[in-house]
């Protein structure tokens, strides 16, 4: 039992000193895995230490009377001590593989951190050169939408006049065909007045002159 109680005081001893040693190692930047395998290391001395002491203790109880109970009583202890350290080990290495999963993690996002920003990058390049496009075509569209809308009113403003014109040429046309159909009801009124003067003055003429009397008749 002394035996027993020396170990897992010296078993305690050397957590202590782990435990002091895993501070000391953040301390002075020693790296996790350095710390890891310093513990390793010193599970695997400790497993060694108590093999031999229980290896010991089995030599002893082979010299007492009762061989069997003091081989079953070590036998415990070796499987409660063994067993600690198993956990102690189980612990240690999930550590370690959540310590190497965390550094591929970090490797992986220091990698990807330069592709991520170049993409952000052409991102915003990307999102700049549609704006830019997007003003050009809307300044585009405004400069033809003006220059429609000035065509536009030009092209009324000359089809107003065209068409003041034409109303200016027909408003012309119809007085010059008033004025000639008035020209040629007078010029019928003068030729009826001429015919109606030389019918007149034909008449006058015949009243005028007698037909020539007619002969005697002879004596018989």
């Amino acid at each position: 039992m002394k035996n027993f109680a020396s170990l897992l005081l010296c078993s305690l001893w050397c957590l202590l000193a782990q435990a002091q040693l895993v501070d000391a190692s953040a301390a002075s930047g020693i790296s996790l895995q350095a710390s890891m395998d310093a513990d390793r290391a010193r599970i695997s001395s400790e497993r060694a230490q108590f093999e031999k002491s229980f290896s010991a203790e089995d030599a002893v109880c082979a010299r007492k009377f009762l061989v069997n109970n003091c081989l079953d009583e070590v036998k415990a202890r070796r499987r409660e001590v063994m067993a600690d350290l198993r956990r102690q080990e189980i612990l240690l290495n999930e550590q370690g593989r959540k310590a190497r999963a965390a550094d591929q993690v970090l490797k992986t996002e220091q990698k990807a951190a330069p592709e991520r920003q170049q993409e952000a990058a052409d991102r915003r390049a990307t999102a700049l050169k549609e704006f830019d496009d997007r003003m050009a075509r809307d300044k585009e569209k405004n400069g033809s939408r003006a220059i429609m809308q000035s065509n536009e009113k030009a092209n009324s403003g000359a089809a107003a006049n065209r068409q003041k014109e034409n109303q200016v040429k027909a408003s012309s046309r119809s007085e010059k065909q008033v004025a000639a159909a008035e020209e040629t009801r007078k010029f019928a009124e003068r030729q009826q007045k001429a015919k109606e003067r030389k019918e007149r003055h034909d008449r006058d003429q015949a009243s005028q002159t007698k037909p020539p009397a007619k002969p005697l008749p002879s004596p018989q």
